[in-house]
Order: structure tokens, then sequence, then C-alpha cells
């Protein structure tokens, strides 16, 4: 008589629960360590000015929002608003004209590639090669000699020249993943250029061009150097009006801190809100 034997499934390898474990671990100490001068800057923000220049620094100093208060301007101080406004509409307005030029322009490279293509890429980058410094006198006599000292629309045509050749560079990346037999087929059907790039190439390519735009609002939102030239008070934005902080008396830690803060809020909420669409862009749509 025939005897069967029921043999257990093999039990996981030790050393690669013991792996994992290492690797958890060591991507848990990876965050904190990056997100623990952020955690800092939020608790200084949160100190008066003796507590925060203390050597060693004060955790258990008490907590007040006298630096938020000096910020905003509550006690009589200078407003961080227009400087506020400013960077906003510099980096979407420059952000929007990038997109609507980079996304024919990558189109024509991707889908519908010219001769020599990599090569019209490679000259893209290769203007982000430059040092800003370089740039920096030819660009401020341009705009001496007409009349965009000290305006916001300044800033908007110099971003927009700024992150163009990166965000063809990506969304050439990201339009060659399309599958060119839609595009035919939407064709066929009598569909112009235009309709093909906003109906049927934009959506397909919708993190890809989410990831790219997230990239250029940071450039645009962050940029310091040509804002600190080209603008005075009218088109001052947020990062020059930070620069004010630091001031022959000193440094002031704490409203820097809280300054620092609110000034990243945008940036930090707007990468929050396309986490998503940011992950499946710069993966190449590899994670869904």
């Amino acid at each position: 008589m025939a005897t069967t034997t029921v043999t257990a499934p093999p039990a996981r390898p030790r050393n690669r629960r013991l792996k994992g474990a290492a690797l958890g671990v060591t991507a848990w100490l990876a965050g904190l360590l990056f997100v623990a001068p952020l955690l800092w800057m939020v608790l200084t923000s949160f100190h008066s000015e003796p507590d925060a220049a203390t050597n060693p620094p004060s955790l258990a100093a008490s907590l007040t929002l006298d630096s938020y208060r000096e910020f905003f301007g509550v006690d009589g101080g200078a407003s961080p608003w227009p400087a506020l406004v400013n960077s906003t509409m510099a980096s979407v307005v420059s952000t929007l004209l990038t997109l609507l030029l980079a996304l024919p322009a990558a189109y024509a490279l991707s889908i519908r590639p010219v001769k020599r293509w990599t090569d019209v890429l490679f000259f893209f980058l290769s203007t982000k090669m430059l040092p800003l410094v370089a740039g920096l006198l030819p660009i401020y006599l341009f705009a001496k000699n007409t009349g965009l000292l000290d305006n916001v629309w300044a800033l908007v045509i110099l971003y927009t020249a700024m992150n163009l050749p990166i965000a063809v560079w990506m969304m050439q990346s990201f339009l060659s993943e399309v599958p060119v037999a839609i595009i035919e087929a939407a064709q066929i059907d009598g569909a112009r250029l235009p309709t093909v790039l906003g109906r049927v190439v934009a959506p397909i390519a919708l993190p890809g061009i989410a990831a790219t735009a997230l990239i250029c609002f940071i450039f645009s939102w962050n940029e310091l150097l040509f804002a600190r030239v080209l603008t005075g008070v009218v088109a001052e934005t947020a990062p020059v009006f930070l620069t004010g902080f630091i001031t022959s008396q000193g440094l002031f830690l704490a409203k820097v801190c809280a300054a620092s803060l609110v000034i990243s809020l945008p940036v930090l909420a707007a990468g929050f809100a396309a986490q998503d669409k940011l992950v499946q862009g710069l993966s190449l749509g590899a994670v869904k």
C-alpha cells in the first residue's frame, strides 16, 4: 500500500527576513536624517530670539508666535504678501508658458522625430551647463535697456527660458511612451495637431507633465540670483524678501526659520498634492 508524504512549504530564509528588516531600518534612518533639519527649523520658528540663539540650543524653551507675527507685519513691519504674490505669479505663469512650449517640441522630438533629434536634445541640455553668473551682466543690461528692471514679467520671461530645456528633455522621454497607434487613429478621424496634443497626448502623458510642471515650479520659486539683481521693491520675490532678515545687526534666527517655513509651504503643498503623479512621471510610468 503506497503512502503519500506531505511536505511542508519551504520556510522563508531567516537571512532574507533580517535583510528586509535591516533595509527597513536604514530607510527610516535615512528619512529621519533628511527630515531632521526641517523639523528643527519648525521648532526654532516657535522660539523667541534669545532661546533660538542659545548654544547648545534648548529643546524645552517656551513656544511663541512672535516670529510669525513679525514676518507677517502684524507689529508694523514689512508685509510679505507683495513678495509672495510676485513669486506666485512668476512661478505659475512661467511654468504654464514652459509647458505650452515644451509639449509641441517634445512631440516633434519623440512621436514625430526630426533628423538628428538626439543632437537637438543635447543642445537643449547644454544650455543648462552655462553658469548663471556668466549671463548675469548681459541679462541685466538687456532688462535695463528695455525697461524691464524691477518688473515681474522680466522674471516670467527669464524663468521660462531657463526651465524650457529641462522641460523639453523630460517630456520627450515621457511622450516617447505614448502609443503611436492612438495618435494615428485620432488623425484618421480628422483630429488636427492641437486636438491631438490636447485630447490624446496630454491625458496619456499627464504624470510626466505633472512631474515636469512641479520641477519647473520649484526651480522658479527657489531662484534667487536673478531675482536679487533684476528686482528692487515692486517685483521683489519671496526668496529676496527672506534675505532681508539677515541684517548688519545680526542674524535673527527665529524670524528666518519662520519666514523659511512659510515660503517653503507652497512648494511642499504642491509636491504633496501631486506626489502620485510625480512618482509615476519620474519613474516613466512604471509605478501605477
